[in-house]
């Protein structure tokens, strides 16, 4: 696992779960578990066979307002977490359905950004770890 992997454990949903963050772009390994993509596009130069998607939630990623709008932009991201976050709470039951529709055990959610302390993942792993369950 990359130094840039991200790994919190705590209990979202049910049964308790480790969540983690990863480029997508990163080779798969063992102990990914369900490999969740949270971005809305697809990332660009990767052939889904090679991904090893358990799921898809590309209706939980940013609204694309909202990611036109962050554009990656580090001054940007104290606001955009706090947007992206609205948009998580007004799908919580969405958000935690679709956590406990994975298979139990691991879950690593996939993104494309370049940025990996400042993008969707790391906000979503924050809500589903921090207490939307």
């Amino acid at each position: 696992m990359s130094k840039a992997t991200h790994e919190r454990r705590k209990a979202a949903g049910s049964p308790r779960r480790a969540l983690r963050v990863k480029r997508v772009y990163e080779a798969p390994t063992s102990d990914d578990g369900a490999r969740v993509l949270v971005d809305r596009l697809w990332p660009r130069g990767l052939k889904k066979a090679d991904a090893a998607l358990t799921a898809w939630w590309k209706d939980l990623a940013p609204s694309a307002e909202l990611r036109g709008w962050f554009h990656h932009e580090p001054d940007r991201w104290e606001e955009f977490e706090r947007r992206y976050l609205e948009e998580l709470e007004r799908q919580r039951s969405i958000v935690l359905a679709s956590l406990d529709a994975l298979p139990s055990g691991e879950v690593t959610l996939l993104f494309a950004a370049k940025d990996e302390q400042r993008n969707n993942a790391v906000v979503l792993l924050g809500f589903l770890a921090g207490g939307a369950a």
